[in-house]
């Protein structure tokens, strides 16, 4: 029966989203497209801007060009830089303290996905001054017009400048949930690769299987759609194609520029196609241990993809497809295995360990049920996870 009910559910969603108000970030793209940013403020009347980023990205100098484009154009800024990995509650109301206190109009999130979703809790918090961030979790939650909301992603992974999601930590209970709301979609993307090229190999790789994981949780789910499987299969092609190359040389602005295009469109497809109990669970990695969320998706795929079997031969052998991993002729069992064998090889390649060290036995209990209240009824998976389901994976990745 709680089968028939989460089907049920996910079927209503399905049909429903036919007429909800989905949109895209319009998206500036190009080696140096940063500097038009300035510009764009002053376009839109946006003269005090808040800035959220971390204290990494703020030491590296990666904002300095920026800052100094903002004050030649007149536009106040203000930096908050002490988000940190996995954003906090606390980070919210800090970063909108400071939004209040200098009357800024517009937001930008600088950097990896948890700048961004620490912007977009800002973001929602403005919009609604009535709800705490615990009370708008969930779905539509929002509904109100939120400021100006810039995203500049410093790392090729998270999606997060293409999605409706925020994912925030509550401090105190070390639970991770998200926020999803339309309004929660950026107004503006900024892909310039030239931001990425610093970046550390283990952060290329981390956050390039991440992008992996949204593009191939939203290929095999219940709820894809033309679209959704067109910009996975065009995300899983340009990954497998060009991850390695900007792992080995962060220098290759090909590669660099390839691997943010492919997280966009894979950010595009999950938040229309949702991800799965992959993602659910490297959540709560990110709650109790702080794991990095790539990391987590990267080592837990697959284990993920085996636990399912049968239910993703058939779409994970077009997957192989798409990139040429196998011979034609080779069944769907053969190509879905080659493909998740490919998985674990890019992994090693790129020094990704195939276990999450630190997790506590105590601790699976409660990180299995709250995976589970997370990804079920809402996630259109392949399979829906039992309680028991959801404690054999932490068991397989358990170190």
């Amino acid at each position: 029966m709680y089968q028939i009910y989460c089907r049920a559910f996910q079927k209503m969603m399905k049909f429903a989203s036919v007429f909800l108000p989905w949109r895209k970030p319009e998206l500036i793209k190009g080696e140096g497209c940063l500097k038009k940013l300035p510009e764009l403020l002053v376009d839109c009347n946006i003269t005090r801007v808040l800035i959220v980023t971390d204290q990494g990205i703020r030491s590296t100098g990666l904002l300095n060009d920026l800052l100094l484009r903002l004050s030649e154009k007149k536009v106040h800024y203000i930096v908050f830089d002490r988000t940190v990995p996995n954003p906090t509650i606390d980070n919210i109301e800090e970063a909108l303290d400071i939004y209040y206190q200098h009357n800024c109009k517009g937001l930008i999130g600088f950097g990896g996905g948890s700048s961004m979703d620490c912007a977009k809790g800002v973001a929602a918090r403005v919009a609604r001054p009535d709800k705490s961030i615990s009370q708008l979790r969930g779905l539509q939650k929002v509904r109100r017009r939120t400021p100006m909301l810039i995203a500049v992603p410093t790392t090729a992974g998270t999606g997060s400048e293409a999605t409706l999601a925020a994912v925030i930590v509550d401090s105190e209970t070390n639970e991770k949930y998200p926020i999803n709301d339309f309004q929660l979609i950026p107004n503006y993307a900024v892909l310039d690769p030239l931001l990425t090229k610093n970046l550390p190999a283990s952060i290329t790789a981390s956050t390039g299987m991440d992008a992996l994981t949204h593009a191939v949780e939203a290929y095999i789910g219940k709820s894809n759609t033309e679209e959704t499987r067109k910009y996975c299969k065009q995300a899983v092609k340009l990954i497998f194609h060009n991850l390695h190359q900007a792992y080995q040389d962060g220098s290759n602005m090909r590669a660099r520029k390839n691997m943010q295009i492919a997280s966009y469109y894979a950010g595009i497809a999950f938040t229309r196609a949702y991800v799965g109990n992959i993602h659910a669970i490297a959540h709560t990695l990110g709650g109790f241990y702080s794991t990095p969320h790539g990391l987590a998706n990267a080592v837990i795929m697959p284990y993920v993809l085996e636990y399912y079997g049968e239910k993703v031969y058939k779409p994970l052998a077009e997957l192989s497809d798409t990139i040429g991993l196998c011979n034609k002729s080779d069944t769907d069992k053969q190509k879905a295995e080659c493909f998740i064998r490919e998985l674990r090889k890019m992994n090693k390649a790129m020094g990704i360990p195939d276990k999450i060290s630190g997790i506590k036995e105590s601790d699976i209990p409660i990180m299995a049920q709250r995976a589970m209240k997370e990804a079920n009824p809402l996630y259109p998976v392949p399979m829906i996870f039992s309680l028991a389901d959801f404690k054999c994976i932490y068991y397989f990745i358990k170190e």
